[in-house]
């Protein structure tokens, strides 16, 4: 598959073109001090309440792409997702190409709702703390996750979903989400990359707050039909935006059709 794929295109189009419109295309302001103190709920625990992003729209002033991909303290990064394909796995991947992206079907990726993949292609997501669920919210594909925050175990009459099913818990200040029991019709977005998955999927992301403004987000996935291992997600780090709400932006399969005729042209199907 290529590097760059059509799902690139698709977000980031939608992207610059209505938050262009909507939130405007000056620079964002800048944000607080990074030393205030972490926001607290009642019961103690961190709030994770806020819009997170790199620091600014994609495409516009003050976007940071040094977040994406990489590791927060630099160094070597792991292993990306495909290079722990087994060799079936890459074998039925190098057979997809630009007009399998599900994607262009306003399909989304399977890669969680407030995670880094999403930030990879530049979306913005909204937390949303109470006492008993953590709400994740991301402005493409209408995206949302209930994270009950008590340890519940998952529901066992939930049929398979796109974003799969979350549980969470807190060890400490660190909010942890298992994510499972996803559908294989979806990809994933994994360093630049649109790859496929089993509905052996399982996430587990790990997120805290050091401050008033940075969110750190930690993940590791597991797919034990296509992966020789877990694959470590580069940590991400993220900030808060100088807005308190996302906006929407919709898909409809219209918005996609020239996309996917083209796509189709390239492999002449």
């Amino acid at each position: 598959m290529k590097r760059i794929s059509i799902v690139t295109i698709f977000v980031l189009s939608l992207t610059l073109t209505l938050v262009a419109q909507q939130r405007g295309a000056g620079p964002a302001p800048a944000a607080p001090a990074a030393s205030e103190p972490t926001p607290r709920l009642a019961d103690g625990k961190p709030d994770l309440s806020g819009v997170w992003w790199t620091g600014g729209d994609v495409g516009g002033r003050g976007f940071n792409s040094s977040t994406r991909g990489r590791g927060a303290g630099g160094g070597t990064p792991p292993p990306n997702f495909t290079a722990l394909y087994k060799p079936e796995a890459a074998a039925a991947a190098k057979k997809l190409a630009d007009k399998d992206d599900p994607t262009l079907k306003c399909i989304p990726t399977a890669f969680g709702t407030l995670n880094v993949s999403m930030f990879d292609v530049g979306a913005l997501a909204q937390i949303i703390s109470t006492p008993k669920f953590v709400v994740m919210l991301t402005e493409t594909f209408h995206g949302f996750r209930l994270v009950p925050t008590d340890g519940r175990p998952f529901r066992a009459e939930v049929p398979p979903s796109y974003r799969g099913d979350s549980v969470g818990h807190w060890e400490g200040d660190v909010f942890v989400v298992e994510t499972k029991n996803f559908t294989d019709n979806t990809w994933i977005w994994a360093e630049g990359r649109s790859s496929p998955h089993s509905d052996q999927l399982r996430l587990v992301e790990r997120y805290s707050r050091p401050n008033k403004n940075t969110l750190e987000i930690e993940a590791t996935v597991y797919d034990p039909k296509v992966l020789t291992g877990p694959w470590t997600v580069p940590k991400q780090t993220l900030v808060l935006a100088p807005f308190d709400r996302i906006l929407s932006l919709n898909c409809s399969g219209i918005e996609t059709q020239a996309l996917m005729d083209a796509a189709a042209k390239q492999t002449g199907k």
